[in-house]
């Protein structure tokens, strides 16, 4: 590897000099800092980043790390914490697993060549053993909770926020009301399964696991559980379903348009997530929504915190909101209240 020793011979300047030239520019005359500049270039040197954070005792960098970036809630978390860390003065390293434990693991152990301050994780499944890798990086868990112990973590109050989506389905007369359900290794996904099972008991409804399907968290899988909930026969079939996230609930609109039925006319919908497509189609979908760019800059002003040595609390859970629009409605009167009948092809 060419060291900066190479690059100061080459511009003529002292290896103190070059290392100004190349991280502290505003300390170097112009013409000095284009002839290192060229030195650099030429000779192709690139700065060793774990050195230089050990020699200065610590970056001005946080790691982030997302399970999905294409998802728009995922996209505001980010925007969140970039806006506040821009705002102190710290860059943010970026990754996104894709839901998938070894790519989280890949993450974690890049993040650890570059010595960050801090990490913001939304973590997988293997969380828990993954940051194995930064045993003593302070780090902040978002919207879910690895279950590790003494873990600090920023979410929503998922069991309430699904409790208020399914009561208002039941308040509308819905009897069979399914659900698309979130993998249930997750934190967010068991709470929100939890609050529904919750509001079905306290409106006497029976629990029914043939109306819970997976979607695990991907616009396909959601539209095959709810493909799978909507072409049970007749008797059996949901008037309503509350759908666990909102790419989920993206598939669950398409299942629903691939069978014909209108919503809410025929099938009442309520999502968890909110996005400017969910305010925009026809008919807009009633949901559940988090405070996601609040979430962000909440996580990464408690991680800040933690790096300046004041005591945080272990969880912080801010609260939803139920955002009732044109997907629901009460079982119409020509139906039986106990069927909606799917129209043939």
């Amino acid at each position: 590897m060419v060291g900066l020793e190479e690059v100061a011979k080459l511009a003529r300047v002292s290896p103190a000099t070059a290392s100004r030239a190349l991280t502290r520019p505003e300390l170097v005359a112009e013409a000095t800092r284009a002839r290192v500049a060229r030195a650099a270039e030429a000779l192709g040197y690139r700065p060793n980043v774990l050195a230089r954070s050990l020699r200065q005792r610590g970056s001005r960098t946080l790691g982030l790390v997302v399970t999905d970036i294409l998802n728009p809630f995922h996209a505001t978390l980010a925007k969140g914490v970039q806006d506040v860390a821009d705002a102190q003065g710290y860059t943010v390293l970026m990754f996104n697993t894709d839901e998938e434990s070894d790519k989280e693991r890949r993450a974690f152990e890049t993040l650890r060549g570059h010595l960050p301050r801090g990490l913001i994780v939304v973590p997988t499944p293997a969380a828990h053993v993954n940051l194995d890798l930064l045993p003593d990086l302070p780090v902040i868990e978002l919207d879910r909770t690895s279950g590790r112990a003494g873990a600090h973590t920023v979410m929503v109050d998922n069991e309430a926020g699904a409790y208020r989506a399914v009561s208002h389905l039941a308040a509308l007369g819905h009897r069979r009301i399914g659900m698309v359900v979130g993998q249930q290794d997750i934190s967010t996904a068991v709470e929100r399964h939890a609050g529904y099972v919750r509001a079905l008991a306290d409106a006497g409804l029976p629990y029914r696991p043939d109306l819970v399907r997976p979607g695990h968290h991907r616009e396909a899988d959601g539209r095959a559980a709810a493909h799978t909930l909507l072409t049970l026969p007749p008797g059996e079939r949901p008037t309503a379903l509350f759908v666990g996230n909102n790419e989920m609930t993206v598939g669950a609109v398409l299942a629903a348009r691939d069978l014909g039925l209108n919503l809410p006319h025929d099938l009442s919908l309520v999502g968890f997530d909110d996005s400017r497509w969910a305010q925009t189609m026809t008919p807009a979908i009633t949901v559940v929504a988090q405070p996601a760019y609040d979430l962000g800059t909440l996580a990464c002003r408690t991680l800040l915190d933690l790096l300046e040595g004041r005591e945080v609390p272990e969880l912080v859970r801010l609260s939803t909101t139920f955002t009732q629009r044109d997907s629901t409605a009460p079982v119409p009167a020509h139906h039986s209240p106990e069927a909606v009948a799917v129209p043939g092809p």
